[in-house]
């Protein structure tokens, strides 16, 4: 195929492939998790055949070289997804000569308005099918893929239907039915209000971490509580989980 993959297997946004310097810091990753990067951003709603999506652009596009296009996992959006990644100091020679589009998934960015009652959420599919109008929107003829989770297989299914557009993918936690995700399902919690977070944080941490790491869980349960849209990510993670 034209395009490459790197999959890596996570337990979760914590998670970290074995290195001399690694790129994201836990705890650097907490106190920096909203912070944005210092160059030009257009923000926008781009409206695609499965309706309209929230992208925010980082940089400007250069003639044919591709972009980057990240996606997030259920749970988190741009900011709380790769912020900390692309904001590290290590990143900074990625992004001076690359543009980089990220996409929210559809009503998890920031200060979202719930949708109104009767909406359809898109599915794992339909949500790939809307790149291409991302990518016309902003004048960009391929991008190299960067997802995790739920983003990541957004990415492959893009991929697959439309290699033209795609340069290479990173692909984190790729597989849905990861050892987080089915122990929580086993634990068969009732009531959604109560169960979500818990079911998000089991998703994106494994078990080992959710028992260690007390600062960064608290940071990430207290931002699914507080900051997503609870209708938005509940209609989310039930497209996902489809």
């Amino acid at each position: 195929p034209r395009y490459q993959q790197l999959t890596m297997s996570s337990g979760g946004p914590g998670s970290r492939v074995a290195e001399q310097k690694p790129l994201v810091d836990k705890e650097d990753a907490i106190t920096r998790l909203l912070t944005d990067i210092e160059v030009d951003i257009h923000e926008q709603d781009v409206e695609t055949v499965h309706g309209s999506v929230h992208v925010t652009m980082f940089g400007t596009p250069r003639g044919n070289r591709p972009a980057i296009l990240t996606y997030h996992d259920i749970g988190l959006n741009h900011k709380t997804c790769f912020n900390p990644l692309f904001n590290h100091e290590d990143m900074q020679e990625i992004t001076q000569h690359f543009a980089v589009c990220h996409v929210d998934a559809p009503g998890q960015q920031d200060g979202a308005p719930s949708f109104q009652p009767g909406y359809m959420y898109p599915s794992m599919d339909q949500l790939s099918d809307m790149l291409p109008s991302i990518l016309k929107q902003f004048g960009l003829k391929s991008v190299i893929g960067m997802g995790t989770g739920a983003g990541a297989y957004i990415l492959t299914r893009f991929a697959l239907n439309y290699p033209d557009m795609v340069e290479g993918l990173v692909l984190i936690n790729v597989n849905s039915c990861a050892e987080g995700w089915m122990d929580w399902a086993a634990t068969k919690i009732s009531g959604w209000a109560h169960a979500l977070p818990d079911m998000v944080i089991s998703h994106l941490f494994g078990k080992e971490e959710i028992h260690s790491s007390h600062d960064l869980i608290h940071t990430y349960r207290q931002h699914i509580i507080n900051d997503m849209n609870q209708n938005n990510l509940h209609l989310f993670v039930n497209s996902y989980n489809s």
